[in-house]
């Protein structure tokens, strides 16, 4: 059985609140924003599965079973063309949110041992906002608030919009929006946040590496809505960057990859700017690199698509005995630039905020400041 590369466990209130000092020491948990909520994860095979073709296996449902919109297949080249434009345009830094766990850590703990070390060389670093918490009413706003402050600064936000129907499988991180008219809705609330900036939008973690859970009906289903909301996004901001989840380099095979990749919209540039990989995993950038670009050679659609890769944890590779929970020995990545140097890798990002649990060193989700420290000095 695959089980899925992050869980992301429900936000709690809007102000990070922080543990109390123990034994005169800063504590090592601290409650995080729902803003910026953070991924857990489940063990997963060392290697990918044997691999079928790109249509060994079909995905697409009995016409009563699914009457969902269909992703539109054929890009125009002047969509292609103003994607291009837009890719050399692009600013080469990144925002980092005042509101995250960390600094909240780091605010509050200035006398803790370990301070030095999490405030340099995680708190200084942009990490991507995750919006975990279904809450349309307040989504536009929230969404506003990050995409604003990446603008007025000129920099270039990370969100990360998790609220898709049955995400996790209905596992740890089960939950999101009712169903997919509402998610549909959801999005629109979400795309009404995202200003006129650059943005980079990591679509939905999971929602198409881990859809084997789902039938053929519902996953064409989830697919239209992933497409859709694709498209959503790029037409309420045309600069803005839309990526789709293609799993990590030790999950799908290639083929079946972006066989599903193609079906919720991820070669069409009406949705999407390419794909993204290794949230909340631990594989290396190069095994990373390789796989992406694997995945786009059979994904087709325009030449500009391109992919970004979550380094937040995988300095040290996935672990050889396949553990997952906050496994030790790992550490940092390259740091988030937008600037890889690599061929069809459009950027190296912290979509995982590191120092954030599994759930084995601290809670699920909570910034663990010895987790941290353990990352940020290995």
């Amino acid at each position: 059985m695959v089980f899925a590369a992050s869980f992301v466990v429900a936000a709690g209130a809007v102000a990070g609140v922080l543990s109390a000092f123990e034994g005169g020491r800063g504590s090592d948990q601290a409650r995080r924003p729902p803003v910026s909520a953070s991924p857990r994860l489940a063990p997963l095979p060392a290697v990918p599965s044997a691999s079928p073709t790109a249509t060994a296996e079909s995905t697409s449902p009995s016409p009563s079973v699914s009457v969902r919109e269909t992703p539109s297949p054929t890009p125009s080249p002047s969509r292609t063309e103003t994607k291009r434009e837009r890719t050399a345009a692009m600013p080469a830094r990144i925002y980092r949110h005042p509101d995250s766990q960390v600094l909240d850590w780091v605010r509050a703990h200035s006398g803790d041992p370990r301070h030095a070390v999490i405030a340099s060389r995680i708190a200084e670093q942009p990490a991507a906002v995750w919006f975990a918490e279904y809450a349309p009413e307040t989504l536009t706003a929230r969404v506003a608030a990050v995409t604003s402050g990446g603008a007025a600064q000129g920099r270039v936000p990370v969100l990360v919009p998790y609220a898709i129907p049955g995400r996790d499988c209905g596992g740890h991180s089960q939950g999101g929006a009712p169903d997919l008219d509402a998610y549909d809705a959801w999005i629109d609330r979400f795309a009404a946040g995202l200003g006129s900036g650059e943005v980079i939008v990591v679509l939905e973690p999971d929602s198409v590496a881990q859809a084997e859970c789902l039938s053929a009906g519902e996953r064409a289903d989830r697919f239209a809505s992933l497409a859709r909301a694709g498209r959503v996004l790029k037409e309420a901001n045309p600069r803005a960057r839309v990526y789709f989840d293609a799993g990590h380099s030790g999950w799908n095979a290639p083929g079946k990859q972006a066989a599903w990749l193609r079906q919720a919209g991820a070669a069409s540039p009406e949705s999407s700017d390419g794909i993204f990989s290794n949230v909340s995993n631990f594989h290396t950038t190069a095994d990373e690199v390789a796989y992406d670009r694997r995945v786009l050679d059979v994904l087709g659609g325009p030449a500009g698509l391109g992919a970004v890769i979550d380094t937040s944890r995988n300095g040290n590779g996935a672990p050889a005995d396949g553990q997952w929970c906050d496994p030790a020995g790992r550490k940092l990545g390259r740091t988030p630039t937008l600037s890889t140097g690599e061929a069809r890798i459009d950027a190296y990002l912290w979509v995982k905020l590191p120092g954030e649990s599994d759930g084995c060193k601290g809670r699920p989700g909570t910034f663990t400041a010895s987790y941290a420290y353990d990352l940020a000095s290995s």
